[in-house]
């Protein structure tokens, strides 16, 4: 009887009051499909199970989505029993045995957002209407992906997306099918905050670039609340245009506005172009208001870093994962991914790595496909292994709650790779706010078809 209809157990009937129809014999097709899971978009019928991954391999955030893909490619051989199965054997969870998805092997396909969210959208549509994708993951831009999100809800498609940071993605723009692992602006706030306070004083006056789109907002008004609750003053705040690529003209106006700090809320190849171009202006060598300039990037990862070279020495933000963390989960997965791409893993990296095996297993324990199932599995799951620490994907919002990592750029790294330190962690317990702390609503789970 645990077999009976497509891995639907006697105790998921049971509990929706239908138990009764197997002593009938009646055949449970009469019922919704709410209650049986028959029928939803893409409804995998052999022998494999396909996932769409929809990254930036083209635009600002290019290099972010080339090792997304390179990580979504090494999970699907791990849940597909190949290699040395990574992260799988230290998760908290035992789901996950290398035979695919629920006895179904697992495929993909793959699109380029060109980190446009129209380009996106259309890109992520042609996975689940031309390629049968049952899940899409995938982002780089939080603008990508609340427009994903989206059409995801539309279309009745899980979307288990990989790095997006604005506040809005699990707020404003929450939504029922969609599941964020990476943290968010906010959080980084409350990490950054004391690290910027104990380094650089209480009393200064910051000066702002934004990325001029959602993720970019919610940074700088994450970052202006963390730092005016030091006793900073606000100076100015600035919008850039994504990939804008040459920032002198907005670095310039910095030289005469009565700052001594200037917080780039930047990423991708912006980040790398506005820390190195205020470097080459000579912030880092100026004194402002009887202190040492400085210059804050609130999010960071070691490929910016790479891209950003010396410029980066000495400089904080703070990341969702770092290769060098040395549990377990952390260590088997940057070995793995080294061995197959000879250079540690990313953060984005880790974070498509992590949804995509937190979406097998999801299925694996709702015992089916079916979207509002395998949504109620991962709604207020508690689990350990991956990377973070105990971690909760909480169901009010489908946020992910776990460490947040304050990181610096090294002034000696010891090689090419060896970029970043984290140099403090803001626990769980102080980054995690109330669920109605951004207002939103998560919609229904009755899927439509796609």
């Amino acid at each position: 009887m645990t077999n009976f209809k497509k891995g639907i157990s006697r105790r998921r009937l049971i509990k929706t009051g239908l138990a009764g129809v197997l002593a009938t014999g009646v055949s449970p097709y009469i019922f919704s499909r709410s209650a049986f899971a028959q029928e939803f978009c893409n409804a995998p019928t052999g022998d494999t199970v396909t996932l769409g991954f929809n990254v930036p391999l083209t635009g600002a955030y290019a290099d972010e989505g080339a090792d997304e893909l390179r990580a979504f490619e090494l999970a699907v051989e791990h849940l597909n029993g190949e290699g040395d199965g990574g992260m799988i054997p230290h998760f908290s969870s035992d789901a996950l045995t290398g035979n695919g998805i629920l006895g179904k092997r697992v495929a993909y396909v793959t699109g380029d957002t060109q980190t446009q969210s129209d380009a996106a959208r259309d890109s992520a549509r042609r996975m689940i209407e031309r390629d049968g994708a049952l899940m899409i993951s995938g982002g780089s831009s939080s603008g990508v992906a609340i427009a994903v999100q989206g059409l995801c809800q539309e279309m009745g498609v899980i979307f288990m997306a990989a790095l997006t940071h604005s506040n809005d993605t699990t707020g404003k723009d929450r939504r029922r099918y969609g599941f964020r692992h990476f943290f968010n602006a906010y959080q980084s706030g409350i990490g950054l905050g004391p690290q910027l306070g104990d380094a650089y004083g209480t009393d200064r006056r910051a000066y702002h670039l934004t990325a001029d789109y959602t993720w970019g907002w919610t940074q700088e008004e994450s970052m202006i609340a963390a730092t005016e609750a030091l006793g900073w003053e606000t100076a100015e705040t600035v919008r850039t245009p994504v990939g804008a690529g040459d920032f002198s003209q907005y670095i310039t106006p910095v030289l005469n506005s009565g700052a001594d700090v200037l917080i780039l809320n930047h990423y991708g190849f912006d980040g790398v172009n506005s820390l190195t171009q205020a470097v080459q202006f000579g912030l880092k060598d100026r004194q402002a208001n009887g202190k040492n300039f400085q210059i804050v990037l609130p999010l960071v990862s070691d490929l910016m870093a790479a891209g950003a070279g010396n410029a980066m020495q000495g400089v904080f933000g703070t990341s969702n994962w770092y290769w060098s963390q040395q549990d377990e989960g952390s260590k088997a997965f940057t070995n793995s991914f080294g061995a197959k791409y000879g250079r540690p893993p990313s953060q984005a990296a880790h974070t498509s790595y992590v949804q995509t095996l937190l979406y097998a297993d999801a299925a694996e324990r709702a015992g089916t496909f079916y979207p509002p199932e395998v949504i109620r599995a991962l709604e207020d799951y508690e689990f350990d292994g991956l990377g973070n620490g105990p971690t909760l994907y909480r169901g009010a919002d489908h946020q992910c709650f776990k460490d947040v990592f304050v990181v610096q750029g090294k002034e000696n790294p010891s090689n090419e790779f060896d970029l970043l330190e984290v140099v403090s962690t803001a626990s769980r317990d102080n980054v995690t706010y109330a669920p109605d702390f951004f207002e939103g609503e998560l919609g229904p789970y009755d899927p439509a078809m796609c």
